[in-house]
């Protein structure tokens, strides 16, 4: 499957602290640097949150944010670390300071007092910059959402929310051919951690005979119905990049990883379906004070959404988008112009994400040793290391940001070869290539990681088992 089963080196260890890329913004306030301003502008869309729904409802277009006592804004600004109020003019700040400096320097600016409405903290609230999500799956997370499964502890208890599912919706339960999603198992833990098989879907009557699709919780694996597999066939013997787990027989058992996922196929999303997603994943996107949520890979249609959604001004917050790369279509990085600003500021899409390797709960990482609970396995490249090494300079001449998904050690070392080997004539602090999870490096690569300027973005919650 890879070159990667002939080669072992010694080591593996740590991981890096995250740097998030904030999306740039422009503002009329003149005496701050652009760190400052981008601190600020996000302090206007997160500051609405504490007010009471009878105050926000009535905001006019321009109108200060102050709390009743203290000084109880936070700007993580040095000069002006806090403030009493903030002045909001339409969708950026236009001062800071306290109640009586705000109000005469409104009056000096021509405007009437009584034109500046006021509106105060909850007195148990606080108001600091928005946050910045440097790592999801926007309409991957809303799709989760429909099917959960993360809840359930054992196999019998996923195929138990399966069959629930179909009963709970007649569209589904009176229609046999329609296909039944789901996300979120992890047979990692559960009591006997094995993998699921499709005979453990298929003795539900109720959902045997039916497609089912359900994706593991990293996003690697997807755990396949018999139906699903007819639908699909026929199956190749291997692919390079991915695993289509067999029976003792040599047929398809039930699970396929990584890029054998490529071979599923289904109907697109309608637009009522994407639709459905974002609104899910908007919901808990604003709810947690995130303004800002960088998505780690566009595929065509997502980002024919998302430019659709920009230009119709419906973006609720601001998305950083990486383009989806396969290596299996013609170079694009020299003909695709980066999308920047869209939507008043809502949409970039101005880097690529390659997946150089899978994840370690799905046995996909790629390491230097085998896997401890699987000695038959060091897991497997999703790309050929030579497919990198002759596009990263390419996107990277053409103006591109790439980010690399890297978890196991090996996978690691080969990215950032392949940086290393690029980055010797191009602006890395204008380019500011990622490292995504930098999950299990070498110390020696851990050291690479600072000397050569690459961002590492770690996801928390993922050091030990390792996610999309």
């Amino acid at each position: 499957m890879s070159e990667l089963r002939k080669r072992q080196d010694p080591g593996k260890v740590a991981d890096t602290d995250p740097q998030n890329v904030l999306p740039r913004s422009t503002s009329v306030l003149s005496g701050f640097d652009r760190p400052r301003l981008v601190i600020l502008i996000l302090l206007a869309a997160f500051a609405a949150w504490f007010l009471s729904p009878e105050e926000t409802s009535s905001l006019s277009h321009s109108y200060a944010v102050c709390s009743s006592s203290g000084a109880r804004i936070y700007t993580v600004d040095h000069a002006v670390p806090n403030a009493q109020c903030l002045v909001v003019d339409g969708s950026l700040i236009l001062d800071i300071g306290s109640l009586d400096d705000i109000m005469a320097r409104w009056v000096a600016r021509g405007r009437l007092l009584s034109s500046l409405q006021i509106r105060y903290l909850d007195e148990s609230s606080i108001v600091v910059p928005g946050l910045s999500d440097s790592h999801a799956h926007i309409l991957e997370y809303g799709a989760s959402k429909q099917l959960l499964l993360e809840s359930a502890k054992t196999i019998k208890d996923t195929v138990a929310l399966v069959r629930q599912h179909i009963l709970d919706n007649d569209d589904i339960l009176n229609n046999p051919s329609k296909i039944i999603e789901g996300w979120g198992w992890d047979h990692t833990s559960w009591p006997v951690e094995e993998w699921p098989t499709s005979d453990d879907l298929d003795m539900d009557p109720i959902i045997r005979g039916r497609p089912v699709i359900l994706q593991s919780k990293d996003g690697h694996a997807l755990w396949l119905s018999k139906e699903t597999f007819v639908l699909n066939s026929p199956w190749p013997l291997e692919i390079e990049g991915g695993v289509i787990m067999k029976d003792s027989s040599g047929n398809p058992s039930g699970v396929i990883l990584d890029k054998a996922q490529d071979l599923l196929q289904k109907p697109d999303p309608t637009e009522q379906d994407l639709l459905r997603r974002f609104d899910a994943t908007a919901k808990d996107v604003l709810s947690h004070g995130l303004t800002s949520v960088h998505d780690a890979g566009f595929k065509p249609i997502s980002l024919e959404f998302f430019t659709r959604q920009a230009a119709a001004g419906n973006l609720p917050f601001r998305i950083y988008g990486m383009r989806y790369f396969n290596e299996n279509d013609p170079y694009w990085g020299n003909l695709s112009e980066p999308i920047i600003n869209a939507g008043g500021g809502r949409l970039n899409a101005r880097s690529v994400k390659i997946f150089a390797d899978g994840a370690l709960r799905s046995g996909g990482a790629a390491l230097h040793e085998p896997y401890h609970d699987n000695p038959h396995t060091k897991g497997f490249m999703r790309v050929d290391p030579k497919v990198l090494a002759d596009v990263v300079p390419k996107f990277l001449r053409d103006g591109w940001q790439v980010n690399i998904h890297a978890i196991g050690d090996y996978a690691n070392g080969v990215v950032l070869d392949t940086f290393e080997a690029a980055l010797k004539d191009v602006d890395i602090t204008a380019l500011r290539p990622r490292l995504e999870h930098a999950q299990i490096l070498t110390q020696a690569d851990l050291e690479r990681v600072g000397k050569l300027g690459v961002q590492a973005t770690v996801i928390d919650g993922r050091v030990a088992f390792g996610q999309v």
